[in-house]
This record gives structure tokens, sequence and C-alpha cells, in this order.
């Protein structure tokens, strides 16, 4: 798994069928528990919209009921999809949009440098930063340098984190590990880890419990997370806390 850091906005001014998602929308408890985005880049939501109203007979229903959360599960090597589509709550992205994106990210290669040789996805950070701002969003590394505690959670719409993973044939589990994105987000008042390996989402808890869970998973030394916020959020840098912030 690629994890190259690029300021995409510079990049990119330097440089059909629907794949079907094996998507739950789990009922759960909910009481348990100035950038511009790239003209190359707009449009690719709502294409992407465009092509699930047309994989679902036209309705292009995501909207979900109180309780529900959106989980979609993994398939091939689109980790970085269901991620990407887990935190928002709702497809948005494809393969196909995905692998549209890599090709404006690295238009004169040959092999490209953002996804598998063979196809089947592996997407690096670049595509999932470029995903964000065609929805006006952004992706803020998180240095781990830092204590989760001197976050503003309210500033933040979801977490999509980069981890070790274990690899399985089958039923069968290997001694080897890969990189593999997960999201993790708030949904009514609950903070839920949508991994898509996981057979439904798993309610985390409260700020006290996110802390907890996501000092964890960084405590690993190759892990790495991403902050999912608004323009405006990352511009300001109001997703960490005022004492916090450097002067």
């Amino acid at each position: 798994m690629l994890f190259t850091y690029l300021r995409l906005d510079a990049y990119v001014k330097s440089s059909n069928q629907q794949q079907q998602h094996n998507t739950t929308r789990a009922l759960l408890p909910v009481s348990g528990c100035s950038h511009q985005t790239p003209a190359s880049f707009r449009g690719l939501a709502s294409s992407a919209a465009k092509q699930r109203e047309e994989s679902l007979g036209g309705t292009g229903t995501t909207d979900m009921n109180e309780g529900e959360v959106f989980h979609e599960k993994q398939r091939l090597e689109l980790c970085a999809i269901h991620a990407l589509n887990n935190v928002l709550q709702e497809r948005v992205f494809t393969k196909e949009t995905a692998d549209d994106i890599c090709k404006r990210l690295a238009p004169q290669c040959v092999v490209n440098p953002h996804r598998s040789v063979l196809g089947t996805g592996n997407y690096d950070v670049n595509v999932i930063m470029a995903a964000l701002q065609s929805r006006e969003l952004a992706a803020v590394w998180w240095d781990k340098r830092r204590t989760i505690q001197s976050l503003c959670m309210s500033k933040v719409q979801g977490f999509i984190l980069n981890v070790p993973s274990r690899v399985s044939l089958g039923i069968m589990s290997l001694p080897l590990r890969r990189r593999h994105w997960l999201a993790v987000r708030q949904v009514s008042g609950q903070y839920y880890n949508l991994d898509s390996k996981l057979k439904s989402p798993v309610c985390i808890g409260g700020e006290a419990e996110l802390c907890t869970f996501l000092s964890e998973q960084l405590s690993q030394d190759v892990a790495e997370m991403l902050l999912v916020v608004q323009r405006e959020v990352e511009e300001d840098g109001s997703w960490l806390n005022s004492d916090n912030l450097e002067k």
C-alpha cells in the first residue's frame, strides 16, 4: 500500500459499468453503546451518483432511517473505496470513479502508481484525498506525536485509518500483513468502527471510548490516520483544540 503524501492541488496543476458492492444497512440501537477543488475532479461525485442511480434502477436511494448505519463490506482490494463510502455514510464512489482519479493523477504513466497493477484496487492516499476534494471535503494528516485528546471532535466528520491487516485465503488466515483502509465516524451520537472487513458495524461508544480506540490503533508503528473535515475547518485549523494550536 503506497502512503505517499502530496499536496493534491499542486500535483494536479503539474501533471461502464457499475461494480456492485456488498453493502448492508445495519439496524443498531442509537442509544446503546482559499483552496478550490481542482477542475479535473469536479463532477466526480455527481458522476458516481448517476452511476449509482442507474445501478439501483434509477432510485439512487441512500437516505437512512434513524438508527441505521451504512456499512459497505470488503470486495477485492477496494478498501479505500469502502472507507470513503462508509465515512460519508452513502455509496458515492465506485471502482470506476477511483480508476478515473488515478488516471487524472498520473495521465502519462503506463503503470499507474496510485493503484494495483492488477486493476483490483489497492488505491493510495492521493486517491482518497482527491475523492474527498470532489465532495468539498479535506483530508488532514494526523501527526501521531500529538495526543488524541487534542482533537476538536465536533469539527471532524470522520476518520480514515491506514493500518496493518492480516491476509486471508478463504477461511485460512495467512502469516502475512498488508496495509488496509478503514473508516470511523459518529452516527446518532455514537462512534462506529466501519471497517469493511467486519461483518457489521461495531459500536465504539462515546468520545472517551473513541480516544481509546484511536490511540490503540495508532500505537502500531505503521498505522496512520486522516481526519475528514470541511474545507474551512482545514484552512482555519479548528480541528485542533485552541489550546493546542501551534503559535
